[in-house]
């Protein structure tokens, strides 16, 4: 794509692989879903949440993915983003990257408790035993 566009993919997920990739550009930041609608307007508005916190008064678009009425098709995303006004310069873009970074993509926690007792773990070629 033309221009300065940062993406993080996978910014949040469900069970059921409904996706939240998040882009960075000029227009601000834009919230990309992927998946069933009905199942991706509780976890847009909860990245949109998250963001706000740390993006201020920069815009925050949410588009789906799709081939329904109110989606946007694949083939199309492209020259979707690019109609999109211009509201933040290049320095701005940069300060709010770092920003995002911090705040990261999606948090996959571990789980509590102990291991399974025939748990093993996996080697690879790099971690074997010395014999």
């Amino acid at each position: 794509m033309r221009g300065d566009w940062r993406v993080t993919p996978v910014a949040a997920a469900t069970a059921a692989q409904d996706m939240v990739h998040r882009v960075l550009g000029r227009p601000g930041v834009i919230l990309v879903g992927e998946g069933s609608p009905r199942r991706l307007r509780p976890l847009l508005g909860q990245e949109k949440k998250r963001v706000g916190r740390i993006i201020g008064d920069t815009p925050v678009y949410d588009v789906i993915v799709g081939d329904e009425e109110g989606q946007v098709p694949l083939k199309r995303l492209q020259n979707h983003f690019l109609k999109l006004p211009r509201n933040i310069t290049g320095k701005q873009v940069n300060a709010l990257d770092i920003r995002l970074q911090a705040l990261g993509g999606m948090n996959v926690p571990m789980p509590k408790g102990p291991l399974p007792k025939g748990a093993r773990m996996p080697r690879g070629s790099k971690l074997q035993r010395p014999r």
